[in-house]
């Protein structure tokens, strides 16, 4: 009886939770690498040399470096559906304002409040997950919300390039009614959230009593095991060791992310393709990526393995990255930007798997907004050195290098974290052998 009440009660809150969650971070992440295709065009209006474009791309991390924190502080404080209104909200206006830059000034300045308005968002659902999926199924869970990423690009893509096309009505390029209409979206949703999303699961009236009753019963049960072993205040969640080795891991993967956000684009075109055709074949990849995804986070979460997960994933995600670099080929582009893109979204589920499980409370807002922040600092490293390397030699090959050698070092730093992981951290399977 009481399996038959854990599945039907996992159905209900998986329906009613997730697909809303993955809908909320696809239009986060078009507009957040939307840049990527609006710079096929934008360059060449605004003159910007190509390291221009990639510290501007990725400027947008260190808005999100400094606010993440104290962004999702509030959220704990306040509760998620208040908050991540706000946020969409925000960030939707000033992502249509990407419309109206006119230079590197302008364009840094609103790419940085892009990010301080996001702030809070990706780290803010993750600790939402926590609150309503026991342990053992938020790998997979993570994976479903984290497939709204590759979605987006491979939906956004084609999407953008067709945007591009608007050039000239009413007076506008086509890349500032790309910036305005994929905005829209965010405004509305951030209204919807508020109406529609539920804090915690005593609040949940959509359940019904049994459900309801077993659930909080289960994260209570969780949370009581959880607290003789996991750190609660604040400073835990910033100072924990084991907080900063994920966060230097997630630093590698986000390098490689949104490299592939940022750059994928402009290194597909350089076959001397269409812009539509760009979009077209950007879409393949991460398509591929989201099947990857799913079925190696629910690997993951049947064997309660994590580490060896995040490992493989990030050595195949660089062996793509050296194996773009001397693709002469359309096929043998996709495909190399395929394995890079199935290899760094495998990654990052069983990876998120992990904070949640020697943190809770405060420790576990500010400890996932610190992984996030600092991990996400990569998505300024990663793209601005592309740019940088791509202006010095007039090729990109020794940026997407670089990467590859940054999610080798992920890789190593996951293998030396779960060598050294306390016994205690293995709780209910979340940290790998």
């Amino acid at each position: 009886m009481d399996n038959e009440l854990e599945k039907r009660t996992l159905r209900r809150i998986t329906w009613r939770i997730v697909p809303f969650i993955v809908l909320l971070y696809f239009i986060a992440y078009i507009d957040r690498v939307n840049i990527g295709f609006a710079a096929l065009t934008m360059k060449h209006d605004l003159g910007f040399s190509a390291s221009a474009l990639g510290f501007g791309a990725g400027i947008f991390f260190w808005g999100y470096f400094m606010f993440e924190v104290p962004s999702n502080i509030v959220l704990h404080k306040v509760g998620a559906r208040l908050w991540i209104a706000r946020v969409m909200v925000t960030w939707g206006i000033i992502s249509a304002a990407m419309a109206f830059v006119q230079g590197t000034t302008s364009f840094y300045i609103v790419r940085f409040l892009l990010g301080a308005a996001e702030a809070g968002f990706f780290p803010g659902i993750i600790l939402y997950l926590s609150y309503w999926f026991p342990a053992r199924h938020r790998a997979g869970v993570t994976a479903l919300f984290m497939a709204a990423a590759p979605l987006s690009t491979a939906i956004g893509s084609p999407i953008s390039a067709a945007l591009l096309q608007m050039h000239g009505l009413a007076g506008l390029a086509g890349w500032q009614w790309m910036f305005i209409l994929e905005a829209v979206p965010a405004l509305v949703l951030g209204v919807v959230v508020f109406f529609f999303m539920t804090d915690k699961p005593e609040q949940a009236k959509w359940l019904k009593d049994d459900e309801r009753t077993w659930l909080v019963d289960t994260m209570r049960a969780e949370a009581a095991t959880k607290a003789g072993h996991a750190a609660h205040g604040l400073l835990s969640g910033l100072a924990n060791p084991r907080v900063l080795a994920l966060s230097l891991i997630y630093f590698g993967t986000s390098a490689g992310l949104y490299t592939l956000g940022i750059w994928a684009p402009q290194i597909i075109k350089q076959l001397g393709v269409s812009s539509m055709t760009v979009g077209l074949l950007n879409a393949i990849p991460p398509l591929l990526s989201v099947v990857a995804m799913i079925v190696w986070s629910r690997h993951s979460d049947r064997t309660g393995e994590r580490a060896w997960h995040v490992v493989i994933a990030c050595l195949a995600a660089a062996v793509g990255l050296v194996v773009a670099t001397g693709a002469t080929s359309i096929v043998g582009l996709i495909a190399a930007l395929a394995l890079v893109n199935i290899g760094i979204s495998c990654a990052k589920p069983p990876l998120w798997s992990m904070p949640t499980t020697f943190l809770s409370g405060t420790a576990a807002a500010t400890g996932i907004a610190t992984i996030n922040s600092i991990g996400n600092l990569g998505g300024f490293v990663g793209p601005a050195m592309i740019g940088w390397i791509k202006d010095k030699t007039g090729s990109f090959e020794g940026g997407l290098y670089f990467v590859a050698g940054l999610l080798v070092l992920s890789a190593t730093l996951t293998l030396v974290l779960a060598r050294t992981r306390k016994p205690a951290s293995t709780a209910n399977g979340a940290v790998a052998h």
